[in-house]
């Protein structure tokens, strides 16, 4: 019967050990990126600036003279 406690115990205590510094399987969290710092969205503003620019179509910044 001690054996069986004793076992129980050295059970516990490893599972609490791997748990506390064993590796962890969660993957750290990433990082959120706002507009201003997604390539995608950059690339997409630049693109319509420079449309904008050889059209000749004022932007939602540029006054229309009105």
């Amino acid at each position: 019967m001690l054996y069986l406690l004793a076992l129980i115990g050295a059970v516990t205590l490893v599972v609490l050990l791997w748990k506390g510094f064993g590796p962890s399987l969660r993957q750290p969290p990433s990082r959120v990126l706002g507009p201003d710092d997604d390539p995608e969205f950059l690339w997409q503003v630049d693109r319509e600036v420079h449309r904008r620019r050889t059209d000749g179509t004022p932007g939602p910044d540029q006054d229309t003279g009105d």
